[in-house]
């Protein structure tokens, strides 16, 4: 036999080899995996296909063309229980898919060779047909990993752009969400969606406080900053005050504080107040007004920026030179740790900006989660914006509220408490507080009726007196950390008659919205206790039933079946369906217990503290989601007082194992539900955009919000932008132009969609990530309209920065 026909018989051998090696170990996988899926309850499409591969497998290392044929069974049965499991959805579709398509084109294109040394027909030309069109099937698919796919797609007209009347027209944004009741929608036309493709960077500012830790403990930039008149307000993950011009971006002022904590370390915004400027009279019957205040002789702090630490102080700065208001409290600062007792670092912070509400600052506090019975209370106190003295409290954990605290005594210890930021309604004098629950979040054995009252609500108190006015709760006895995590957003609502009546609506960690009537707190949209199932855990007062707002569209919290899960391969999805069927799952009010049980969506939400943007003109709101859910596992334990806490920081979501909660029976081991490669183990999207008609109560579009291109398997960047929509940390910003700004979506872009249709329009690349939330203004001085975004990084990345970029019109 001659040299040359032995080469290419080796080479095939060679090649069939390496063929049946790559079948063998995915037949074995899918086999052995597939038979534990089984055993679970779980779908056999695995243990079959795995099945039939190894035997096509051996058919290569035999050389058989027969091989080809058991692999097109395969690929013709994966093609028909994929359409069946999971539809014409895309990227499900590319998960079960892109391998065995890969696959069975490598078969076809061996498919003539195999058959030639048989004595059969080679069918060359079919072979590689079949081939080409499976080769241009998977380019396609590969382009259209880079086009977003909506969940939900814009079907109707675009709306009209309505122009501002001037007499509406935004003059300063001078409140954390721009209104008093966070509206986060600038009243101004100069950037729409016809021109935001000319909008270019106006000036850079570098703060000079680089966040650090990328883990959830370290510090983070989530500033919202404020602009009032000529200048730019901003605050630092450690606290440090900074007044820049808003034209050149040049620093006028800096205060440093350089606050510090174990943990948290983070600013989202501050507070701002002119003596000066008339308080609006409020307007519903019954409303007390706003306490009047008067400056002290030989006080020159008129205008004055206040901020809460992250160390438990607030502070009021003087907005035209930065120096602390003297007359403040103790030379300019207050003490929030006074009648707590042991609110060491971290047990208590403060995260969010304070409330103006008329004349009184209004704080909540963070307390920190998973750690211990015994923490500090969750008072909500107002404070004389003038004096910093503290006008009122709001004790949830005392029968009488009010009541003033008698020499040595503190508040109730570990009560519900407020950490989000809150709004104000100056035509009630009403400031509306989202409701966290008592300590130890997860476990509510201990917990009294006041508890239960105030745990997961909204509050609405009376800002001059601090005296309740109404209070609605959307999770009872939350054991999943359900926080209500953002600022109430204070609309008009439309009702069906065709008027409007005031309202708030807020997003949750539940993915679930609630629409509720400002002066009484009843549902302006359908609510409905359903049955919920409940555990083992001792002691647990469990609630048979939780409030569904079915009358508004839940957001990214539809109950996980076993065809959600998903991987980049069809490997990864396997053991995340493997993990799926393994754990007890209950939709989403699954109690925690002993066994490992999941949370979707988790504790870090659903929506979270970047709240709502509203789009009052055409009763629209948007919201931004993440969706990463947690399993968890209580584990039961014995502890006493040298039992260890943790540091209430986030890394208790991460796998960091059982972590003690002190004085209760249990420790709590949880993490993120993720597959082997680190991906959401549940189909994309992880994050999205959405916009929601307040006058059908339907999504109008959803779009994925955010790309791979910064982040990626074991922390690698897969510096490829395919829109699988990221987890968003930060909110949104809607504009009188049409237009939706976000920025926190993991990779590095602050981007523009059309408010009307979701279409994105617009995009510039930050130079790190970002998880603050866009503003906007207009100069005095100019005329001209700015966006401007705080980037210091993205949650999921190890690239920190410390800038502040303005954008404008490029003309």
């Amino acid at each position: 036999m001659s040299d040359s026909t032995t080469r290419p018989g080796i080479k095939r051998k060679l090649w069939c080899c390496l063929l049946g090696i790559i079948l063998a170990a995915t037949g074995l996988f899918f086999a052995i995996a597939g038979g534990k899926l089984v055993s679970l309850g779980g779908s056999s499409y695995f243990l079959i296909a795995g099945i039939v591969t190894l035997l096509s497998a051996i058919q290569f290392f035999r050389g058989k063309s027969s091989a080809v044929w058991l692999y097109l069974l395969v690929f013709i049965g994966t093609l028909i229980w994929s359409v069946l499991d999971a539809g014409f959805d895309f990227w499900p579709l590319v998960s079960r898919l892109m391998v065995p398509t890969g696959l069975m084109l490598l078969a076809f294109l061996t498919w003539p060779a195999l058959r030639k040394p048989e004595g059969k027909a080679p069918l060359a030309k079919p072979s590689y047909l079949l081939a080409a069109v499976l080769a241009v099937g998977m380019v396609g698919t590969f382009y259209q990993m880079f086009q977003p796919h909506p969940t939900v797609a814009f079907s109707g007209q675009p709306l009209p752009l309505i122009p501002v009347d001037k007499a509406k027209q935004q003059k300063d944004w001078d409140n954390y969400g721009n209104t008093p009741g966070g509206s986060r929608f600038v009243a101004l036309d100069q950037i729409t969606r016809d021109n935001v493709k000319d909008l270019k960077v106006a000036w850079t500012f570098h703060t000079g406080d680089t966040p650090l830790s990328p883990d959830g403990n370290g510090a983070e930039d989530q500033q919202t900053p404020l602009q009032i008149g000529n200048r730019i307000f901003l605050c630092t993950p450690h606290n440090n005050v900074i007044a820049v011009d808003a034209d050149s971006g040049k620093a006028i002022w800096k205060r440093e504080i350089n606050a510090k904590s174990q943990v948290w370390n983070r600013c989202r915004g501050l507070a701002y107040f002119d003596v000066n400027k008339p308080l609006p009279e409020p307007t519903v019957p019954g409303s007390t007004p706003a306490a009047p205040v008067a400056l002290a002789a030989g006080d020159s702090c008129q205008r004055r920026i206040l901020m809460n630490t992250i160390d438990a102080r607030l502070v009021a700065i003087n907005a035209d030179n930065g120096e602390f208001c003297q007359n403040f409290g103790r030379q300019g600062v207050v003490d929030l740790k006074a009648g707590l007792g042991d609110a060491a670092d971290p047990k208590y912070q403060l995260t969010s900006a304070p409330t103006l509400a008329g004349t009184t600052v209004v704080v909540g506090g963070r307390v920190a989660d998973n750690v211990q019975t015994d923490m500090p209370g969750g008072v909500l106190r107002g404070f004389n914006v003038i004096t910093g003295e503290m006008r009122w409290a709001f004790d949830p954990g005392n029968q009488q509220p009010n009541a003033a605290l008698k020499p040595g005594q503190t508040f109730v210890r570990s009560t519900p408490n407020s950490w989000a930021p809150m709004s104000y309604d100056p035509a009630m004098n009403t400031v509306f507080l989202p409701m966290g629950s008592s300590s130890v979040d997860l476990w509510g054995a201990n917990r009294n009726a006041l508890d239960h009252k105030y745990g997961a609500s909204i509050l609405a108190l009376d800002a001059t007196t601090g005296k309740e006015k109404w209070v609605y709760q959307t999770v009872h006895n939350d054991l999943w950390d359900f926080d209500l995590p953002m600022q109430p957003s204070l609309i008009d609502f439309p009702m069906k008659d065709g008027t409007t009546k005031p309202a708030l609506v807020i997003g949750a960690k539940t993915g679930q919205i609630f629409v509720l009537d400002r002066h009484t707190g009843k549902p302006l949209t359908e609510v409905k206790e359903l049955p919920v199932k409940t555990r083992n855990i001792p002691n647990e007062q469990y609630s048979s039933t939780q409030p569904f707002s079915v009358g508004m569209p839940s957001i990214g919290a539809d109950k996980l079946t076993e065809s959600d899960m998903w991987g980049a391969t069809p490997f990864d999805q396997l053991m995340c369906r493997i993990s799926f069927k393994s754990m007890r799952y209950d939709g989403l009010f699954t109690a925690p217990d002993t066994d490992v049980s999941l949370s979707f969506p988790g504790s870090l939400g659903g929506m979270n503290w970047g709240g709502l943007s509203t789009d009052p003109n055409n009763h629209y709101i948007f919201a931004n989601d993440m969706r990463l859910g947690l399993w968890v596992q209580m584990i039961p334990q014995k502890t006493d007082a040298n039992t260890p806490a943790s540091n209430g920081g986030e890394s208790v979501n991460t796998g960091m194992g059982a972590v003690p909660l002190k004085g209760t029976p249990y420790a709590v081991n949880k993490n993120r539900f993720m597959s082997p490669l680190g991906i959401p183990c549940q189909k994309p999207p992880f994050g999205t955009l959405s916009a929601i008609d307040l006058k059908t109560q339907k999504v109008v579009w959803q779009v994925p919000a955010g790309t791979v291109q910064d982040t990626g398997p074991f922390g690698i960047k897969m510096r490829a932008p395919m829109p699988v929509g990221m987890p968003t940390l930060g909110g949104t910003l809607a504009t009188q132009g049409g237009l939706v700004f976000i920025a926190g979506t993991q990779d590095y872009y602050l981007r523009a969609f059309d408010s009307s249709t979701g279409k994105e329009v617009w995009k510039a690349r930050l130079p790190v990530g970002s998880g603050g939330t866009p503003m906007s203004y207009v100069s005095p001085t100019t005329g001209k309209q700015y966006v401007l975004i705080s980037a210091g990084g993205a949650r999921q990345s190890p690239d920190r920065g410390d800038y502040v970029i303005a954008y404008a019109l490029d003309k």
